[in-house]
C-alpha cells in the first residue's frame, strides 16, 4: 500500500514525541512491504533527505510561525497529494487535523486515518483563538477521519465519550536500548549517577518552571540536567535561563538525540517529568527504558505509565511531599 504521512514536523525525529511516534511507525511499515511517504518541513528535516530507512521524504515549505507553521505545512501537504497515488493518508495531532475535510475533497474516496496524541488546546503557549482552532480541529478529526486511534487510556475514553467514535487504543511504545557508559556527557561536567535528568521541549505546559524551583530548595549536590529548546517560546525560555542562573548545577544542553541523548538516559541517577498536559510521553517511556527511576507529576497520562515504579508528587506543587511507590 501506499500510505502518506501528514502533520508531523518530519523524520529523522530531532525532537518532539510526534515525530518519533511517526519515525518508528513509517520506517516499521516500510520494512514490512508497504510504499511509505512522509512530509516533512524545511525547517526541520534538510531537504536533500530524500529517503530514511527506506521512507521516502517530501520536503514542503512552509510558514515558519508559531500559528502558521503546521497549518502552512499541512495545507501544501494536501495539495501535494493530488498528483499522487494514494492508498491510506494517515493524519497526526488535531491542528493539522482540521484539514481532513480538505484531503478528503482533493482525494475523494481514499481512507483517512487520525491519530490523536494530546489536547494541544490545554497547552499555555495558545492564546483564546489558537485554542479554538485546535477544539475545532480536534471535532473535524474525530468526526471526519475513518478511523480514530489514541496513545493512552484516557484520550480513548475521552474520545469515545465525546464523539462517540470507536477509537482504537495503540499507545506509544520504545524499543529496549542498550545501556552505554558515560563519555560525550564529560562536556558537561557529567558522570554516572551525578545529575537529575529531564528531557522535554521548553514550553510552558511541561512544567520546567517547576522542577527549577523545587531544585533550588533541594540540598544535593546531583546536577540538574535540562535537555530540549522552546518551540516558539523564546521568552519561556529566558524566563527558565534566568530563574536558573547563578546555580552553575543547572545545566541547558539544549536539543540532543543519538549518542548524547543515549548517554544522558543511561547515566542519570533519576529522571523527572513535571509536566501539566501530556499526551503518552515518549520521553518517559524512554527513561524507564532506559532503567531511570521517574519522578512525576500525578497527572494521569503520567501515572498510566510509571504505574508502581516510580513517585509521583502533586501537579504544579511545589511543596507537595513526594508519594512513594515501589
Amino acid at each position: 500500500m501506499k500510505i502518506y504521512f501528514i502533520g508531523q514536523k518530519g523524520i529523522p525525529a530531532k525532537f518532539g514525541g510526534v515525530e518519533k511516534h511517526v519515525e518508528d511507525l513509517s520506517t516499521r511499515l516500510a520494512k514490512a512491504g508497504h510504499e511509505v511517504f512522509t512530509y516533512t518541513r524545511a525547517n526541520y528535516t534538510d531537504k536533500s533527505l530524500k529517503k530514511y530507512q527506506g521512507v521516502n521524504l517530501i520536503s514542503l515549505p512552509n510558514i515558519a510561525t508559531k500559528h502558521f507553521d503546521a497549518i502552512s505545512h499541512t495545507f501544501r501537504a494536501c495539495f501535494d497529494l493530488i498528483k499522487r497515488e494514494v492508498d491510506i493518508i494517515h493524519f497526526h495531532s488535531i491542528g493539522p487535523s482540521s484539514l481532513i475535510w480538505l484531503a478528503k475533497l482533493l482525494k475523494p474516496g481514499v481512507p483517512i486515518i487520525f491519530t490523536f496524541h494530546t489536547k494541544c488546546y490545554e497547552h499555555k503557549k495558545w492564546g483564546v483563538l489558537a485554542r479554538l482552532c485546535l477544539k475545532t480541529g480536534e471535532r473535524i478529526a474525530c468526526r471526519l477521519a475513518d478511523k480514530v486511534i489514541t496513545i493512552s487510556p484516557s484520550l480513548t475514553e475521552y474520545a469515545r465519550a465525546k464523539y462517540k467514535v470507536n477509537a482504537a487504543y495503540l499507545p506509544n511504545g520504545v524499543s529496549l536500548p542498550k545501556i552505554v557508559k558515560a563519555d560525550k556527557i564529560g562536556k558537561w561536567g557529567l558522570k554516572k549517577d551525578g545529575y537529575i535528568l529531564a528531557v522535554t521541549r521548553l514550553v510552558g505546559h511541561k512544567g520546567v518552571q517547576y522542577l527549577i524551583g523545587a531544585y533550588k530548595n533541594l540540598k544535593t549536590n546531583k546536577k540538574l540536567v535540562i535537555v530540549g529548546d522552546g518551540a516558539y517560546t523564546d521568552n519561556y525560555v529566558k524566563e527558565l535561563k534566568a530563574a536558573a542562573e547563578g546555580n552553575k548545577n543547572i545545566i541547558f544542553t539544549g536539543n540532543q538525540s543519538g549518542p548524547e541523548l543515549a548517554e544522558l538516559f543511561s547515566n542519570a541517577y533519576l529522571f523527572v517529568q513535571p509536566s501539566e498536559a501530556e499526551g503518552l510521553s515518549i520521553a518517559l517511556l524512554e527513561a524507564m527504558a532506559y532503567k531511570n527511576c521517574p519522578v512525576v507529576s500525578d497527572i494521569r497520562e503520567n501515572t498510566d505509565v510509571i504505574k508502581n515504579c516510580g513517585a509521583s508528587f502533586k501537579n504544579k506543587s511545589l511543596s507537595s511531599s513526594f508519594n512513594r511507590r515501589r
